[in-house]
């Protein structure tokens, strides 16, 4: 079945709205690939200038499925967009909606201009509740959106659709406004409030306040779709709380011509979210009610204190954090730790029982864990990702640097056995900051490799990892899985020894991407194949890029 959107026939009634999921150009050509349902594709929010947004905590739950999210407009500016967008492949049956914001008038039309030759059309984001100055203050001036389409209508070709924030007294004043100003459509709703969540007597988002989504703000956003339709017969695109195909036939009820699923994706990696959409087209079309079953209304994001129990300094800036409790962790997965008011990142666990971290003190965030003293609490939720399963019988080999030693030592304990055990690569600048190898010696075999040789090989883990490999047979080859975790250039190398030895699928490697929601939202972490490591990882097998390279 074929949809038509504004001049084009696309392949599924279905966008992901704006700053959700396709916010990377890798994630926007998999979905376009392999996601038929998704026919309208909305970037993420470009802006003239790039904007880093907000420290993390950016995404907060509030309730089963409803979320607070203040990411603050993240993105790399319209120009290293331009460069990044204009590599898509875009199928003739996808409509690639470019989503802009501005400070004014003019940063909006200079951003359009620059990036229409890469736009099917723009959706003009006028409405974000939580970014200073940009946003839902344009968005509540009837006078002052009409100025911005008409000024954008003027210096470009394409179809322009305002979105619109349901924090107004009257959105079909505004729709109105927008229409009468060329609004070639209009797209409602966009978040909430802003909204306020509270953990252990903080405020989560380390903005604040953010916008509200989900399934709580489903009957603002029915509301707003029925008084948009009411004024005008041009294309809705609707959004807000959806996730089942009831939500959906509601909205189409309501007026929507392309329905934006958002928050429902929260905790799927990309195999679920292709089963997803597969499965609500299916409930579309057949009036079946299965796709809902598939929301991950049980995830977790709620903060658990733990207590510092020791801080062993390894050397001027790596040190290991003991924990009076234990969590319960699966090789592969990782937390989130959460200092308020400092901020929150991600961390493998050295071990889980008790809980210990390795941290390198290289910013704000890991110079406060750095310094906590014995008896200090912090926070921690998760765990996340998706935990590592080696075939049976395989022998593992892991390849460590930093604290990627964290991310393997539970691999190499877990899966190696007596007669077959694992072997751990730990590569180093020096002797003095290599930690944990008496833990990692007493379950595997420990290959040290440092640069200045003040311990084991005298080079590159790299080549100790190479001499090792070209000892072994094809038979022994074959059974190995490798898992990498460490300094992306440390991992490349790695990867491109193992490779000329062993198959690519035998090789699995966590980078430290930079993960900021943990749940598969904002697709900051995402991987040249299109993949969000925060879910379909941290480990990942290789595949090609989805995009040409730089």
């Amino acid at each position: 079945m074929t949809y038509e959107f504004l001049g084009k026939t696309v392949s599924g009634p279905f966008t992901i709205p704006s700053g959700i999921v396709t916010t990377a150009p890798s994630i926007i050509q998999r979905i376009m690939r392999d996601v038929p349902a998704v026919g309208v594709i909305t970037t993420k929010s470009i802006g003239l200038e790039p904007r880093v947004g907000n420290r993390e905590p950016i995404y907060s739950q509030y309730a089963p499925g409803s979320f607070v999210n203040a990411v603050g407009l993240t993105n790399p500016g319209a120009y290293a967009s331009l460069e990044a967008l204009s590599k898509l492949d875009v199928p003739d049956d996808k409509f690639l909606l470019v989503s802009i914001f501005g400070g004014s008038v003019e940063e909006f039309v200079t951003t359009a201009t620059l990036l229409e030759p890469v736009a099917d059309g723009f959706e003009l984001n006028l409405s974000c509740p939580h970014a200073s100055g940009y946003g839902m203050a344009m968005g509540q001036d009837p006078q002052m959106v009409g100025d911005i389409i008409r000024a954008v209508k003027a210096a470009v070709s394409v179809p322009v659709i305002p979105k619109l924030t349901p924090n107004v007294a009257d959105i079909a004043e505004i729709g109105k406004a927008a229409i009468a100003a060329g609004a070639d459509g209009l797209c409602a709703i966009n978040t909430v409030g802003p909204g306020y969540t509270e953990s252990h007597g903080s405020p989560v988002l380390s903005n604040g306040v953010g916008g509200m989504s989900g399934k709580g703000v489903l009957p603002i956003a029915l509301k707003c779709i029925r008084e948009l339709r009411q004024i005008t017969d041009k294309p809705i695109i609707g959004c807000g709380g959806f996730s089942s195909a009831a939500d959906c036939k509601a909205a189409l009820s309501a007026g929507a011509s392309i329905l934006g699923v958002g928050s429902a994706l929260t905790g799927m990696d990309t195999a679920d979210l292709q089963h997803y959409f597969e499965t609500l087209t299916h409930d579309l079309d057949r009036g079946t009610e299965n796709a809902e079953t598939l929301i991950r209304y049980d995830m977790d994001m709620a903060f658990k204190a733990v207590t510092v129990v020791s801080n062993d300094a390894v050397c001027d800036d790596i040190t290991v954090l003991t924990f009076k409790e234990q969590l319960n962790i699966q090789p592969g997965e990782y937390v989130f730790v959460w200092i308020p008011g400092v901020g929150e990142k991600p961390f493998s666990c050295l071990t889980d029982s008790p809980f210990r971290l390795a941290v390198i003190d290289v910013g704000e965030f890991t110079h406060a864990c750095y310094n906590l003293a014995p008896g200090s609490e912090i926070y921690v939720r998760g765990p996340y990702g998706t935990p590592v399963e080696p075939p049976e019988n395989a022998s593992i080999m892991c390849v460590a640097g930093g604290t990627g030693l964290a991310a393997v030592y539970q691999i190499a304990r877990d899966f190696g056995t007596n007669e077959q055990p694992a072997t751990i690569f730990a590569g180093a600048r020096s002797a003095d900051r290599l930690y944990f190898l008496d833990e990692c010696e007493a379950v595997a075999q420990v290959v040290v490799a440092t640069d200045d040789g003040s311990a084991g090989h005298h080079g590159r883990v790299t080549e100790a990892l190479e001499a090792r490999l070209s000892t072994m047979t094809a038979t022994e080859l074959d059974t190995l899985m490798f898992y990498n975790c460490g300094p992306a250039p440390m991992i490349h190398a790695a990867e491109e020894v193992q490779r000329k030895y062993c198959k690519p699928e035998q090789v699995f490697s966590a980078i430290d991407y930079m993960t900021k929601c943990g749940v598969g939202i904002c697709g900051a972490c995402a991987s040249p194949d299109g993949r969000r490591i925060c879910m379909d990882g941290p480990f990942i097998n290789i595949e090609p890029p989805m995009l040409p390279a730089a």
